[in-house]
């Protein structure tokens, strides 16, 4: 395996100026024959600076593409937190950045919309909503057939799916509300779905600020369920690796577990956690591996 194309699991990607990879809470997008990543640029800490964009053909080596979005004022102002940057290409061509968008002590709880003619930006900031109404922290996105989905954490009533507006710059409507089965007052955050076998798979995180936990996932026929009940992602008490879900993408015949193990003291150097991730007979099972590579997956 050669050492360029090798992920390792545990540390931080450096990138081609050889810096460390701002890759933190990320967003993924296949774009013609390489993908393209959004992540938490954290080198000020966990006040917003900017969303750095990267290029990758191997999911191991990363080119900067430059700064997606940076800060400016209000909503994205330098005394705000700005998380888990996820884009979505609506089917007018134009690019859609979704974004956590908070205050320091998370009482803001919105979601923040920005827009772009080109996937690596610059992005312009058009705004933010508590989508129906409801609170918003951590996010995922999903997209099929040209309608696009928010999935959002609200702790006052569960995990929402959301189908967007065609513009993909609001909300719509609600597609379904998920709900802990120990605690169900309220849901996971940091979701991510994806489909295989005509089933939806969706993956989230408990809710322990920092600390990594024992992530889960569901199933369900449809986006409006009727979803299954929660099971353990990794093995107990591993907390995923020491991870927490990001994103799972789909990479050849297979998925790809992106996460990430906060260090909240540095989290700039905070390692990404990327698994395989295997989706057989209505099961999932992410295993450990200290080094692997893409190619595997269609091996």
């Amino acid at each position: 395996m050669a050492e360029r194309c090798t992920i390792r699991p545990g540390r931080v990607f450096v990138d081609d100026r050889g810096r460390t990879a701002q890759l933190h809470g990320i967003g993924l997008q296949r774009v013609g024959d390489r993908w393209l990543a959004w992540g938490e640029d954290k080198t000020a800490g966990d006040r917003f600076t900017a969303v750095a964009c990267y290029s990758s053909t191997d999911l191991a080596s990363w080119r900067y593409e430059g700064d997606a979005l940076r800060a400016d004022d209000g909503d994205i102002g330098p005394d705000r937190v700005v998380e888990r940057p996820k884009v979505l290409q609506r089917p007018d061509g134009r690019w859609v950045m979704l974004l956590h968008v908070d205050s320091a002590d998370y009482s803001f709880a919105r979601v923040g919309y920005a827009i772009a003619d080109r996937p690596e930006g610059p992005y312009r900031y058009v705004g933010s909503e508590r989508p129906l109404g409801n609170l918003s922290r951590d996010i995922g996105v999903f997209q099929e057939d040209g309608v696009g989905y928010l999935l959002s954490e609200d702790r006052d009533n569960g995990l929402h799916i959301y189908r967007l507006r065609e513009d993909h710059l609001g909300v719509e409507s609600l597609v379904a509300t998920l709900r802990q089965q120990a605690r169900p007052e309220i849901g996971y955050e940091s979701p991510a779905v994806v489909t295989s076998g005509g089933r939806y798979y969706l993956f989230g995180s408990d809710l322990t600020g920092w600390s990594m936990n024992d992530n889960v996932w569901t199933s369900a026929p449809a986006l409006d369920g009727p979803w299954d009940d929660w099971r353990l992602l990794a093995p107990l008490g591993t907390n995923t690796f020491e991870s927490q879900v990001s994103v799972v993408a789909p990479v050849g015949d297979g998925f790809v577990y992106i996460g990430d193990r906060w260090t909240p003291d540095a989290l700039a150097e905070s390692p990404a956690v990327w698994l395989p991730l295997h989706i057989e007979g209505g099961r999932v099972r992410l295993e450990w591996r200290d080094a692997w590579s893409i190619e595997e997956l269609n091996a």
